[in-house]
């Protein structure tokens, strides 16, 4: 069974951070990570780093050019996955760019990927109606398809998404790119009562989530899994030069969250 099923399938909810694989460089991020996995965390985002994240703010498309710059490829990113299954069981979700699928040769990148222990691909750029091959591939591989809700999904849209999605459904909690909001929209919190009515996919929500409270009034309207990502990579740049205290930082943040599901 897929980790996210199984994982879906034993709890209700689960806190899920963010990382850019490589960053700041490929030993110091593995070194985070694993700081993550030991606070607690039930499963584990990935971005592979790209030189033009649409989806991504100021502070996610900071982070992918320091893991370029740091030499972070394909076949690294490859490396560093599999050192993460070493380490840990926990589900692994990959936020990618076609783009680079497409580069690796599809054919092999997905292969790839779930040989090295990944269990779910989001690919952000490619539309529903243009994935037959990207679904196709992710199924031959027994890889979870992770698929996008926007505020301005229409409902039959969402339907379908919510359809599609075989790991989860991401959830964006608002308008615009990835980084920290001080508030969740109230419009967010009556989508996640929407989407619970259309299908039983667990919701996860990203964009903006960055502290526990958050979490908490997600997990009450409904949502499965929260995700923090643009919270987590700042505190990666602010001590990219001293990682213990980057990893204390992060472990702090996710032992606050992962205590929300704990305490429920």
């Amino acid at each position: 069974m897929n980790r996210f099923k199984q994982l879906f399938n034993e709890q209700q909810h689960a806190f899920i951070p963010f990382f850019t694989l490589g960053d700041p460089t490929p030993a110091k991020s593995l070194a985070l990570i694993k700081a993550a996995v030991d606070a607690g965390c039930h499963a584990l985002e990935l971005g592979m780093p790209f030189s033009d994240p649409i989806a991504d703010g100021p502070v996610i498309q900071a982070s992918a050019k320091r893991a370029l710059d740091a030499g972070v490829d394909f076949t690294v990113c490859l490396d560093l996955i599999a050192q993460i299954r070493q380490y840990t069981q926990i589900p692994i979700g990959m936020l990618m760019y076609y783009n680079l699928l497409f580069h690796r040769g599809v054919e092999v990148a997905y292969r790839e990927l779930a040989a090295a222990g990944v269990d779910a691909i989001l690919a952000v750029d490619v539309p529903l109606e243009e994935s037959a091959q990207h679904q196709q591939l992710l199924q031959q591989h027994d890889l979870g398809a992770i698929y996008l809700l926007t505020p301005n999904t229409p409902e039959s849209r969402a339907q379908q998404l919510l359809t599609y999605s075989t790991a989860f459904a991401y959830v964006v909690s608002d308008y615009g790119t990835t980084g920290v909001r001080d508030v969740i929209p109230q419009t967010t919190l009556q989508r996640l009562q929407t989407y619970r009515k259309l299908a039983d996919t667990p919701l996860v929500v990203g964009f903006g989530i960055n502290k526990p409270e958050q979490v908490q009034a997600l997990f009450n309207a409904g949502a499965n899994g929260a995700i923090i990502g643009s919270a987590i990579i700042k505190m990666i740049a602010a001590d990219q030069h001293d990682i213990t205290q980057a990893q204390t930082k992060i472990q702090e943040l996710i032992g606050s969250c992962v205590e929300v599901v704990v305490t429920e």
